[in-house]
């Protein structure tokens, strides 16, 4: 059974939302941190190390990160600084497959 907090929980992290480039969705789904350069919208007043759903620009959800510059960071950094700290995403399974029990 779930515990109270857990719809809380869940409801605030889908509060925050970035959204990747073409270019940059395989390279999120094999592992890989989000670049600057990949970065094609943030939800307004994301705060550094706040969790984020990681989707594509066509609102396709690929999974979980947490947010390595805050929005407003995002503006000013250089195109090859991470932005987004990869934590899991939907290519997961494929890629553990043979070591899943």
């Amino acid at each position: 059974r779930a515990s109270p907090a857990a719809p809380h929980c869940s409801a605030a992290l889908l509060q925050y939302k970035v959204w990747v480039k073409p270019g940059s969705e395989q390279s999120f789904l094999y592992g890989n941190h989000v670049l600057k350069s990949g970065l094609g919208r943030i939800t307004e007043n994301t705060a550094q190390y706040q969790g984020v759903v990681v989707y594509s620009m066509a609102d396709v959800p690929l999974g979980f990160g947490v947010a390595a510059k805050s929005t407003q960071e995002c503006r000013k950094v250089d195109p090859l600084a991470i932005v987004v700290f990869h934590q899991a995403d939907v290519g997961e399974y494929v890629r553990n497959e043979d070591t899943l029990t």
